[in-house]
């Protein structure tokens, strides 16, 4: 079974998320953006061994923990490459590629104890944004919010790219958790009742 574990994080409050399997106390760490003494507490109290770093696009409030997990870890960090960068020069909004990190995209599947996360590829807030899905869940990043969805001034956004992902979104068959990247979680259905950029995109041909 799937444990979730919210923890939000640094001065804007990201949600990082510790996703487990229940049975073999396996967990990914998605978006680690802040405070890795408490990600790594939580980690240890739960009696949970962590396989890998899962981000959903590069901005710093995402990824600001990873290099301290690791070193306590030494796990991979996935991310998109389109949100990366090799470039010595710090970047806020590009997650600086090492050895360590490997490289999803868009239908990837990851396993893990007896949990499988998917990959669905979902830019416009960033290029390499993705929203990753396992089971009934969805960890949306900066993609969709409850009632809003993701700022598209900063470097990379596109409002247009990110309606073609949200209408992705609201064509998923079924219901989800949705778990953002800020502020509470909400349900798919829900969004797609009352969330206007979401029902906009639903409406697009």
């Amino acid at each position: 079974m799937m444990q979730i574990k919210t923890l939000p994080v640094g001065k804007i409050q990201t949600n990082c998320y510790v996703v487990s399997d229940e049975s073999t106390k396996v967990c990914a760490i998605i978006d680690p953006g802040d405070e890795s003494e408490e990600i790594i507490r939580y980690i240890r109290e739960a009696g949970l061994t962590p396989e890998a770093i899962f981000v959903t696009h590069g901005h710093y409030d995402h990824t600001m923990a990873i290099d301290d997990i690791v070193q306590d870890y030494d796990i991979p960090v996935y991310i998109h490459p389109q949100d990366t960068t090799t470039a010595p020069r710090p970047n806020p909004y590009r997650y600086l590629a090492d050895t360590g990190t490997r490289f999803y995209a868009e239908g990837d599947t990851i396993s893990m104890g007896d949990l499988t996360f998917s990959i669905l590829g979902t830019p416009g807030h960033s290029p390499g944004s993705v929203v990753i899905q396992c089971e009934d869940a969805l960890f949306t990043g900066d993609t969709l919010f409850l009632d809003d969805c993701g700022r598209i001034d900063l470097p990379g956004g596109d409002m247009d790219v990110l309606m073609g992902s949200l209408r992705r979104l609201f064509l998923l068959p079924g219901n989800y958790t949705v778990y953002p990247g800020h502020m509470q979680k909400t349900t798919l259905d829900r969004e797609r009742r009352f969330n206007h950029y979401l029902k906009s995109a639903g409406a697009r041909k």
